[in-house]
């Protein structure tokens, strides 16, 4: 099965580092963005099977897109992964009541990422079974 990821992230090497490993365990589509209100747009016109969001972004912040995901109906089913340098503390704490899946704390390494996205996906691939 084929997965739709969404990279959201400041940084071109994060995202670019992110998009590669996504590839090479065979996602057939990611998409990134780099600012939130990208993101905002992107989410409101696609579904994704996984979201990849940092939490510190200058304009909005990885909390505030997950608040919209949770009020979005065209993105409930989708994977939430935060990634911050800190993932101890209140974003932690706010980012689960907003609907995170998981956190990884960069930096990070590639098998993490892929053991990770597939842990959350392997339940989406069994109920479309």
């Amino acid at each position: 099965m084929s997965f739709h990821a969404l990279i959201v992230d400041d940084s071109s090497a994060v995202r670019a580092f992110v998009r590669a490993s996504l590839e090479d365990a065979g996602f057939a589509r990611v998409q990134e963005a780099e600012t939130g209100f990208e993101a905002l747009r992107l989410l409101a016109s696609n579904t994704f099977d996984v979201v990849i969001v940092d939490v510190n972004m200058p304009d909005i912040n990885g909390l505030e897109l997950l608040a919209f995901m949770k009020k979005s109906p065209r993105q409930q089913a989708a994977r939430r992964i935060l990634i911050s340098t800190q993932v101890d503390g209140p974003d932690s704490k706010r980012g689960l009541q907003l609907g995170a899946d998981a956190f990884l704390q960069k930096p990070f390494e590639v098998e993490q990422l892929r053991s990770l996205v597939r842990e959350l996906l392997e339940g989406v691939e069994e109920a479309s079974s």
